[in-house]
């Protein structure tokens, strides 16, 4: 084997391998009559998780676990929709440093797999009958990095 050829088997590889839907919710529990009601003006309560799971020395699940409730702002107990997802992909990750796993997994895998996350929740939002609700991007490196200086105060 040349040294070309033993150098490119060492060069890092990084890609989503697979992704689904491992859970998915939505309620509309004010349905008719929240359609009736003009003028109105969303508040969203929005909690993100993340998670991740190595499976064998080359592969992670990662997964993005979202609830978002849907308020009319003018009237906080009317609830218009409720949506919770749990999206979640497997990650080919080869020849990358231990020390960027932990990066790797909280920013580069969500930064792949939330644009589709962010479609479904979107889709699901139309198909039940409302406007589409966009969800704005997150700065996962930001999270990160708020994470680990946390980590590190305490």
């Amino acid at each position: 084997m040349t040294d070309q050829t033993a150098n490119q088997t060492d060069l890092p590889i990084f890609r989503m391998q697979k992704m689904y839907i491992k859970d998915y919710s939505f309620e509309s529990p004010n349905s008719p009559k929240v359609f009736l009601v003009k003028n109105q003006d969303p508040k969203v309560d929005f909690n993100l998780q993340l998670k991740n799971n190595k499976l064998d020395d080359d592969h992670a699940e990662v997964s993005i676990h979202i609830t978002a409730k849907v308020l009319d702002k003018n009237n906080e107990d009317s609830v218009m929709f409720i949506v919770e997802i749990e999206h979640a992909a497997v990650f080919f990750m080869k020849n990358i440093p231990q020390e960027h796993h932990d990066r790797v997994l909280a920013v580069d895998c969500p930064l792949m797999l939330f644009p589709f996350t962010r479609q479904i929740v979107c889709q699901g939002a139309v198909d039940g009958g409302f406007m589409p609700f966009l969800m704005e991007p997150i700065n996962f490196i930001a999270l990160y990095d708020n994470a680990q200086r946390t980590e590190k105060d305490s």
